[in-house]
């Protein structure tokens, strides 16, 4: 397998969103291994969820966010293109 790579400015917004599941969890009052547990992986990989991990397939992402209710947060990904849509707009110009 082939690995990943991300330039460190990127690895923090990553760390961000880490962090972000992390509180999320948090705040519901759910434990690491109660997460994991419901989301089918590894108390390891949460763990890298939580830190996140550019290694972590995104399936357990989805599975995490699932677990706490946020899995529609998956849909905005790439949802508010601006810039897709204005070099669309140029070329119907």
């Amino acid at each position: 397998m082939r690995r990943q790579i991300i330039l460190p400015r990127h690895k923090n917004t990553l760390a961000q969103m880490g962090e972000q599941i992390k509180l999320a969890r948090k705040r519901r009052k759910l434990t690491a291994v109660q997460v994991a547990e419901r989301a089918d992986i590894a108390r390891s990989t949460l763990s890298l969820v939580e830190k996140g991990d550019p290694s972590v397939a995104m399936g357990a992402y989805f599975n995490v966010l699932r677990v706490l209710g946020l899995q529609e947060d998956f849909l905005k990904l790439a949802g508010d293109d601006t810039f897709g849509r204005k070099l669309q707009d140029l070329e119907l110009l």
